[in-house]
């Protein structure tokens, strides 16, 4: 989150009328996140706080695949925050000439240093939320999928090194000659951005997953990579941590078991995962937004992970157990010196 269009307390207590909220007494803005821009809203005679979001990237026509995702998953039982209807039920409106949501800020706070018993929590809730979303009407295919990163290479090539552009090539090269494959993969509405700060937790229970605005139709299986690259690394963040990962396999495995299918390409999609924040990052950072209280992450972690995940300069691999190749071309890159059975 971060802020790129400003609000005043005056233009949001216009906007709020519309709401079933009274006037406003307070707007923060959120400094955490790229993409959005982010406000706590506070107001003087009830405890909710509020989330209200102002969409700089995204169209108003696909705002409601993400909104009504949400709405579903929380009609499921999931830990998912509802927006909030306004008095024509509308889920959000125009604000300063950005569209704009309403949610209320979820209790407790991120786990920035999980442990494998928060791992197999959220490993239990992603497959929950997977399963909730076969009956999701909604379509709209993955924002960052290959396409897109096939799209976005040019414009961070200029930016590297030998050795990184040599990796970048590798990478793509591979997830190419894995696509028709992947393609196959049991799919539905996904989050797609299940990282540490996107989930909070209150005494060690966690208590809601948030930020769906990455959201998209992709492999369930990419979805989990997503997480488990981010979840369950040591606490020096470079290596990855194998109690971590059981847990957190384990504990969707508990919910929603792997077919074969995904389980064979489970190192093609780890790296899949990694490339893809690594090209979002590098971007980011390189041709960054004008926007105040906005950090660009460092796009050299996601580069280690990629590094890991390939057998470059690392001594593991993370994964679960496979039976058979998923294309002859993808394997023979693919280390197989330490799975998770």
């Amino acid at each position: 989150m971060a802020v790129f269009t400003s609000v005043s307390l005056d233009e949001l207590n216009h906007w709020i009328t519309r709401y079933e909220l009274g006037p406003a007494s307070k707007i923060e803005g959120i400094s955490s996140g790229i993409e959005n821009s982010n406000f706590f809203v506070s107001f003087a005679h009830q405890p909710t706080q509020w989330v209200l979001t102002l969409f700089e990237k995204l169209q108003a026509e696909q705002l409601p695949f993400y909104l009504n995702f949400m709405t579903h998953l929380a009609d499921k039982g999931l830990p998912v925050p509802r927006p909030l209807p306004a008095r024509d039920g509308t889920l959000f409106s125009t604000l300063n000439q950005r569209p704009a949501v309403l949610i209320a800020k979820l209790s407790g706070a991120s786990n920035l240093t999980p442990d494998a018993s928060t791992c197999a929590q959220m490993g239990a809730c992603l497959a929950k939320m997977h399963l909730a979303s076969t009956d999701y009407s909604g379509v709209l295919e993955n924002p960052r999928n290959l396409a897109w990163s096939k799209a976005i290479a040019p414009h961070v090539v200029p930016y590297l090194t030998p050795s990184q552009l040599q990796l970048l090539t590798t990478e793509l090269d591979i997830q190419i000659a894995a696509a028709d494959h992947c393609a196959a993969l049991p799919r539905g509405a996904v989050h797609l951005d299940i990282f540490r700060d996107n989930v909070m937790f209150l005494d060690r229970q966690l208590t809601g997953v948030f930020d769906f605005y990455f959201a998209g139709v992709a492999a369930y299986v990419y979805d989990l990579a997503i997480a488990v690259n981010d979840w369950c690394l040591t606490p020096s963040r470079d290596h990855f941590d194998p109690e971590r990962v059981k847990a957190f396999v384990d504990g969707y495995g508990a919910i929603r078991p792997l077919n074969t299918t995904e389980q064979n390409v489970w190192p093609i999609v780890l790296r899949g995962a990694a490339l893809r924040f690594w090209l979002s990052r590098l971007y980011d950072f390189h041709q960054p937004r004008n926007a105040s209280m906005l950090t660009p992450h460092d796009p050299a972690h996601f580069e280690r992970l990629l590094r890991i995940h390939a057998g470059i300069h690392a001594d593991i691999h993370v994964g679960i157990h496979t039976q058979a190749a998923p294309c002859a071309s993808v394997n023979s890159a693919m280390p197989t010196q330490y799975f998770i059975q």
